[in-house]
């Protein structure tokens, strides 16, 4: 995926990693007619970020973008029908995933940013990624780009555009996410698949809900992603605010009708969070993240500072990927804690 600002991966923590391993539940076995194409199941259409997209047969060689688009791929055990997987070097522990083996089942294609070049030798018919998190103009890598090339994409739902400039979002983050796995279980025939793991990850975030607090119990929480002179933070459409209320917080930046934006520092001391919940990817890391807000002047007084209530997610936990289910249920146990 393309972060808003750079090109990120995150390192995968223990944490999280045990939730998925004992919540994830166990993989559907695959039918022999699942995803070969066949049969009376094509053509079939899809809405995809407002388009429709009607497909005649399964892809057959589809390269992602990126991590939390290329779980998606695994998730639903549709390593078969990919070329590859283009990911920065640091793309975190994957090992206690249920689909870790689908690394060692697919080829590594790219280390750096997604390209035209890479989807061409790599012979795809279709590319998976979203704007910003591989496609970009200013890059000259889009969807246009590559319908001239014969190549099809497939837009990540996190990153719809919703014609408000470049603001993206055009319906809660865990709705993306379900909606992305439905429309690929359309689009290769694993729709039962599909729907076990929809239901699955509902039923987990909705048993964190239940145990959430409620009301002016709810503690108001804010996510820093990274910045110095500009905190870039979430809106309303990326990843954590979803994982943000349904683990029973207050969305500090809720009003904000896009997915990841850069806000004041003097808007997050404002509005007063009560936890941070800190993005941890990249060369920065999530210590050096912590050490700064702690010694950052302005926000001695915040609630969270003050409290020293700061929690750790790992880039792929935030951002559109089947890692968010087990993300809502880590921070509902801190927020449970410090509430």
């Amino acid at each position: 995926m393309r972060h808003p600002l750079r090109s990120v991966l995150p390192a995968f923590s223990a944490l999280t990693a045990l939730a998925l391993v004992t919540g994830c539940g166990a993989q559907v076995e695959k039918s022999e007619a699942e995803g070969k194409g066949g049969g009376g199941h094509y053509p079939v259409t899809v809405t995809n970020c407002g388009e429709e997209k009607t497909f005649d047969a399964a892809p057959e060689r589809v390269v992602t973008n990126d991590v939390g688009i290329t779980e998606i791929m695994f998730a639903l055990e549709l390593e078969d029908h990919m070329a590859g997987y283009v990911m920065r070097d640091r793309h975190g522990e994957t090992s206690g995933v249920p689909w870790a083996d689908g690394y060692e089942k697919t080829e590594w294609l790219g280390k750096e940013s997604i390209s035209k070049e890479i989807a061409v030798g790599a012979d795809a018919d279709l590319v998976f990624a979203g704007w910003n998190y591989g496609f970009n103009e200013a890059e000259g890598f889009t969807p246009a780009t590559l319908e001239k090339l014969g190549i099809d994409s497939y837009l990540l739902s996190e990153s719809c555009r919703n014609g408000a400039g470049k603001a993206r979002g055009v319906m809660s983050p865990l709705d993306a996410l379900y909606t992305d796995l439905r429309n690929l279980g359309k689009i290769f025939d694993v729709e039962d698949r599909a729907e076990k793991l929809v239901a699955d990850f509902e039923e987990r975030v909705a048993a964190v809900r239940e145990q959430a607090p409620e009301g002016e119990d709810r503690p108001r929480v804010f996510l820093y992603d990274d910045g110095r002179d500009k905190p870039l933070t979430s809106g309303r459409f990326a990843g954590p605010h979803d994982i943000i209320t349904k683990a029973g917080g207050d969305h500090v930046m809720s009003d904000l009708e896009d997915s990841w934006v850069t806000v004041g520092w003097e808007t997050v001391v404002e509005r007063d969070p009560e936890i941070i919940v800190i993005n941890d990817y990249g060369d920065v890391t999530a210590e050096q993240k912590e050490e700064f807000l702690k010694s950052f002047g302005p926000l001695k007084n915040v609630s969270a500072i003050k409290n020293d209530r700061i929690f750790v997610l790992d880039y792929v936990d935030l951002v559109e990927s089947p890692r968010n289910p087990a993300a809502v249920e880590a921070l509902g146990a801190f927020v449970r804690e410090n509430s």
